[in-house]
């Protein structure tokens, strides 16, 4: 019997914006509902741009296939990993590689973008 694990993020999947739109960044952070928020913005190829307005710590995973990026537009994010922790300001990005296992903080509201694959699953596999 498999279950699905049931995580207090608001995780919008669904893309906002089409090509040839204009991306409001802010006013769709500032319209943010959770203090665990995130939106796809736009899909570019195979890749999604999603907005991420944190407060908090995720859980610890892994993505087995996809690598991620992130990139802090105000705030600060850490991402934690097995063996170090990596701190990011403002105009700051950060690549996980896939297989590592890794979670994020945000210890005050910070604003990231994250580009990773349109087929991830954001709460990481199994």
């Amino acid at each position: 019997m498999s279950t699905t694990t049931q995580y207090p993020y608001d995780t919008r999947l669904n893309i906002l914006h089409g090509h040839l739109e204009l991306i409001d960044e802010k006013t769709v952070a500032d319209s943010a509902p959770h203090k665990w928020y995130n939106q796809t913005l736009c899909q570019v190829n195979g890749s999604v741009v999603r907005l991420g307005v944190i407060e908090g710590e995720y859980h610890w995973h892994k993505h087995d296939d996809d690598d991620e990026f992130f990139y802090v537009v105000e705030g600060k994010l850490l991402i934690d990993l097995e063996e170090r922790t990596v701190e990011l300001g403002p105009r700051q990005g950060f690549v996980v590689s896939k297989t590592i296992m890794h979670r994020t903080r945000a210890p005050q509201l910070t604003v990231i973008l994250m580009v990773e694959n349109a087929g991830i699953v954001p709460t990481g596999d199994k």
